[in-house]
């Protein structure tokens, strides 16, 4: 291979090695930012109030509901039969433990969920961290196949003819 073959090696290892570096440092960007999505899903769905979600204000609602029919009943049973105050002591009593209940079933699926989310988290984020680690060990490969290239190519160079004519023998 002559000096401008060479070259012309030389010139397009240094250009494919920047142009996947670039590539790289994207591709590396993007990780970073699922990363940081990754971190603020974390933080909304953990700390996410179990109370408030749709299905907790479900169940809530249908137990207020049961025990507002409860109560209803009951104060018709008394009128009718003339039911004692402790009948009645007895039906509130059982109506605060149906909510009491229901606040600890919400209470459990709550962790059980904050549960899920923190091993979700974890999972992506090993997956993300192994992503980046990825590209640092490919950097660091392109770098030695780069250095390697540059080697070979300046090994396989003639300094000692440029410029100099070749003396022919007779």
């Amino acid at each position: 291979m002559g000096l401008i073959g060479t070259a012309l090696g030389v010139a397009g290892s240094i250009f494919g090695g920047m142009a996947a570096s670039r590539a790289m440092k994207e591709a590396k960007e993007q990780v970073e930012k699922e990363r940081e999505r990754n971190d603020s899903w974390f933080d909304r769905a953990y700390n996410e109030n179990a109370t408030q979600r749709a299905d907790a204000q479900r169940v809530l609602t249908m137990t207020e509901e049961s025990i507002r029919q409860r109560n209803k009943a009951a104060r018709a049973r008394q009128a009718v039969t003339g039911g004692t105050e402790e009948s009645t002591a007895a039906e509130k009593e059982a109506s605060g433990r149906a909510m009491a209940d229901a606040a600890s079933r919400i209470a459990a699926a709550g962790a059980a969920r904050k549960d899920a989310v923190d091993a979700a988290y974890r999972d992506r984020d090993a997956e993300l961290a192994g992503e980046l680690k990825g590209f640092e060990t490919g950097r660091a490969g392109a770098i030695a196949g780069a250095a390697n290239a540059l080697a070979s190519a300046s090994g396989e160079m003639d300094f000692g003819t440029v410029g100099k004519k070749k003396q022919v023998d007779l």
